[in-house]
């Protein structure tokens, strides 16, 4: 009888020993399959949130660099430094958007506004807060007289919209009509709050007429395309300073915006906002766009993957805690499998000492008892693939909703005790504007897309095999170098 069917009888003869090596072999196969597509799942998701999210370089004024030019520029005057901001001509600002892996771009342009024939929503500002106004500042706007503040309106300029920050985040959302277009560039409307509109019996088509806050001959009709809803509450200041009531801000074209500003913003562009195809490529266009024509001695390429890193941040410790399972698992598995065979083989010195005194080759006897093992390896194997799944996506989604929990907790707790986390004059201050941005990545990840595929399974193929192999030789090798007088005399 050869050594094939000695292993099918010798498994079929001792059943309570071969259905306990299946079970230990399945649920160590189990635990292996989950670790194997865990990795696999976070491994996809890691890179289709690297292609979705991208990434975003904002190119705009290095006011560092600014800031130190007008001390140099005033050291023999008594008065402190002012900063200037020097506007991006479009053309330097289409020169970088035409370099590859840009996806798309916007425009940002901040100024300040009174209103003529509509009626804001009031801030009261008392006595005691006046001292405030010394320190704040309209966006675009000039201060008035004794440091106050005039201005109305705040004037968000963008050449689409739908990529302005507010929007993109969710924070503003469309009720009616349209956003701002790129091809509204040159034209006079606008984007208003609902509140704004409500109280002054607005709607689409409508009209209304702003000055600038720094020089009162400017004016503007804009015509009303979209009505938004905005979820945020403003800042503290907001209280006191009308133009900072989240309420008061309205959307238009860039050139709108350039056009309250003055004469000498036309063409320009306070920021520009490049949104990358793939996180991977920020160093790239880094290293393509310092070889244009930026004079980059004035302005600075700010490179954010925040959004990206603080989504793939808990994916990747979950695929790291995969990993650890898949090794874990594995060797503890193969030492328990090798002492379970071991005590097996030690039981059957005698069969082998009587199957070698009547000329059985010894590495016929290491053939049984590494076919047995394995072939209850290939069992295991198929049923791990059957319960493998349910069970690594239980697994899987837990562990990511446990590191997505510390990871936001740990980033609200750092940014409370940091620097400014009391909130800053536009609203909600650096703390929470990370809480925000954390909160739209972890909607994102909440979950795993894990599927068993061919490749997990041959790979934990390949481990069952490894693993049965070792335990099953192991044992075997420190039986079948003694000599069968000697098992057999011992046994007697």
């Amino acid at each position: 009888m050869n050594f094939l069917k000695r292993a099918f009888w010798s498994m079929k003869a001792k059943k309570g020993k071969t259905l306990l090596q299946l079970v230990i072999f399945t649920v160590i196969c189990v635990f292996v399959l989950s670790g194997l597509t865990i990795q696999s799942a976070a491994k996809a998701s890691s890179e289709l949130a690297r292609q979705e999210l991208g990434g975003s370089v904002t190119l705009q004024v290095d006011r560092e660099a600014a800031m130190e030019n007008q001390k140099s520029e005033q050291s023999e005057s008594d008065g402190p430094p002012q900063f200037t901001s020097t506007p991006i001509s479009l053309d330097d600002a289409e020169s970088v958007a035409a370099l590859d892996h840009v996806k798309s771009y916007n425009y940002t342009v901040s100024a300040s506004a009174n209103a003529e024939d509509f009626d804001i929503i009031e801030s009261s500002m008392s006595a005691d807060d006046s001292s405030e106004a010394e320190d704040t500042q309209a966006p675009g706007g000039d201060q008035g007289r004794g440091g106050m503040v005039q201005a109305d309106l705040t004037v968000n300029g963008t050449l689409t919209s739908d990529e302005a920050d507010s929007f993109s985040d969710g924070e503003v959302e469309i009720v009616d009509g349209r956003g701002i277009e790129e091809a509204d560039a040159g034209s006079d409307v606008a984007v208003i709050e609902q509140t704004l509109a409500e109280e002054n019996d607005l709607a689409i088509g409508d009209t209304i007429t702003i000055s600038s806050s720094n020089d009162e001959d400017i004016t503007q009709e804009l015509e009303i395309v979209g009505i938004y809803e905005t979820s945020s509450a403003g800042s503290d200041q907001a209280m006191n300073f009308s133009f900072l009531n989240p309420y008061n801000t309205i959307y238009v074209p860039y050139t709108a915006a350039n056009t309250l500003k003055g004469e000498d913003y036309t063409d320009t562009v306070e920021s520009v906002t490049y949104q990358m195809d793939d996180a991977e490529n920020i160093d790239a266009f880094l290293a393509a766009a310092k070889k244009t024509d930026v004079d980059f001695d004035v302005y600075e390429l700010d490179a954010n993957d925040d959004l990206y890193q603080q989504m793939v941040g808990p994916i990747e410790n979950v695929a790291s805690f995969a990993k650890n399972i898949v090794y874990l698992v594995t060797i503890a598995g193969a030492i328990i499998l090798a002492l379970i065979v071991m005590l097996s083989i030690r039981e059957r010195k005698y069969e082998m000492g009587v199957l070698m005194a009547i000329g059985e080759k010894k590495w016929k006897l290491a053939g049984q008892f590494i076919t047995e093992i394995v072939v209850i390896a290939i069992v295991a194997v198929g049923l791990s693939s059957l319960f493998g799944n349910p069970i690594a996506n239980v697994l899987g989604n837990q562990l990511l909703v446990q590191q997505t929990t510390a990871s936001a907790d740990t980033s609200s707790s750092s940014m409370q005790q940091g620097p400014g986390g009391g909130g800053g004059p536009m609203g909600g201050g650096p703390g929470q504007a990370v809480s925000d941005a954390f909160s739209q990545p972890s909607e994102a990840i909440s979950s795993l897309n894990i599927n068993i595929t061919w490749e997990n399974i041959l790979i934990l193929g390949g481990i069952g095999l490894a693993v049965a192999v070792i335990a099953a030789l192991i044992p075997s090798i420190s039986i079948l170098r003694l000599q069968p007088k000697s098992i057999l005399t011992k046994q007697e």
